[in-house]
């Protein structure tokens, strides 16, 4: 499709109309290319670098919508023209590489990165079709890795870091900093330790640069075929360390279980809510037949599952807060007898081993001064335990042996 008279996406594209102030469409503003690259930018690069310079975390691009971004937590509108099919078709498809246009078309949607001039900003990209047009959904990845302190994360995920072996599992909804804080502990261990650190992912996020540690990063359709392929071959590649990017079926949980079986310390990332329904998450990939087994495995190979969410800060846009359950011998027996409903009990009688429940981090963070209560009763499992917890009164655990 021809584009040569559709006009450029305009700063000075007339504004939509009015919000209440503390929805006001924002004025766009963007960080400036250096000047080399300046006339070689594609045009789509405006909108991203106005993310950078609003410090949001995503972009949003709808046809009928002006371009949107999400700014500590809330969709925010631009103060722009709403886009049109063909402004989208010219802004994006022109960016596509032939593989990737291969299948948005055959698929209806394909996830890529996507770098900002000379590797300024990275953005993880989901674009897709919806009601027969274009839309587009970016996350905005830091360049630099935050350490722990940064983050605000519990003290005792340093020690999640020093297994040997086995399986540490970040579970979290999209868009809960799983990849950041995964990304903090892989380089931790970077900095720590003579040892090879093999990642697949798709598309790669964070890039490390090799301290103590060397680092090899595998994109799924860049450098390798698919996950299969990639997962077998990883465990011929003499790693110490092994990142999946995302337990997301059969066979990524059954290359994950099988390379910490066989020596190696393995990170990887699911979609849930917290300990307990990370675990409940992974027997859903198996049929009922094989959840006998698959608990077993569990219990002989899972170290570590770490839950979680982000919410509004008052010190800066979001801040983590975590749930950390530590494979005990209490927490085995309740996986491998399927007795899960005792994990978030096991959990809060853990505290002493690095364990921390959502409820004890909330206070905890309020306490710092990081969030304010209104937030953090707002994301509480138990609202009304995180209010006594508060006033100082901790909830008695039962027995659960």
């Amino acid at each position: 499709m021809a584009h040569a008279n559709i006009p450029s996406l305009s700063l000075d594209a007339p504004s939509i109309p009015a919000r209440p102030a503390d929805d006001a469409p924002l004025e766009p503003k963007f960080t400036a290319p250096p000047k080399e690259l300046a006339r070689k930018e594609p045009e789509v690069n405006k909108l991203f670098r106005m993310v950078m310079e609003h410090e949001a975390s995503d972009l949003h691009l709808k046809v009928g919508q002006p371009p949107m971004m999400r700014i500590r937590g809330d969709i925010r509108r631009m103060k722009m023209r709403p886009l049109t099919q063909e402004d989208m078709e010219r802004l994006l498809l022109t960016q596509l590489q032939p593989k990737h246009r291969k299948i948005l078309d055959e698929e209806g949607g394909v996830d890529f990165s996507y770098v900002i001039g000379a590797d300024e900003c990275r953005f993880r990209v989901s674009l897709f079709k919806q009601r027969n047009c274009l839309s587009l959904v970016a996350r905005r990845v830091n360049n630099s890795i935050p350490n722990f302190a940064d983050l605000g994360l519990p003290p005792s995920i340093e020690s999640l870091c020093n297994y040997p072996e086995g399986l540490v599992i970040l579970a979290g909804v999209t868009g809960s900093g799983k990849s950041t804080t995964i990304a903090s502990m892989i380089d931790y261990i970077n900095g720590r330790e003579p040892l090879h650190i093999l990642t697949v992912e798709d598309p790669i996020e964070f890039t490390f640069s090799d301290k103590k540690a060397y680092i090899n990063q595998r994109e799924i359709g860049l450098d390798t075929r698919d996950w299969s392929k990639a997962l077998k071959d990883a465990v011929r590649q003499d790693p110490d360390i092994i990142l999946i990017g995302e337990l997301r079926d059969v066979e990524t949980f059954e290359a994950a279980v099988h390379a910490a079986e066989t020596g190696h310390l393995v990170f990887g990332t699911i979609h849930a809510a917290s300990s307990g329904t990370a675990i409940n998450r992974i027997l859903d990939l198996f049929p009922p037949e094989k959840h006998g087994a698959i608990r077993q495995a569990l219990a002989n190979n899972l170290k570590a599952v770490v839950a979680q969410k982000l919410i509004k800060g008052l010190k800066k846009g979001r801040v983590p807060t975590n749930e950390i359950m530590i494979v005990n011998p209490t927490i085995r027996k309740l996986i491998s007898e399927g007795m899960d409903n005792k994990i978030p009990d096991a959990i809060r009688i853990g505290y002493l081993e690095g364990m921390v429940d959502f409820t004890e981090n909330l206070r905890q963070l309020v306490e710092r001064g990081d969030i304010d209560k209104a937030a953090a009763l707002e994301v509480a499992p138990s609202p009304e335990q995180l209010k006594m917890a508060f006033k100082g009164i901790k909830v008695s655990a039962p027995g659960i042996l």
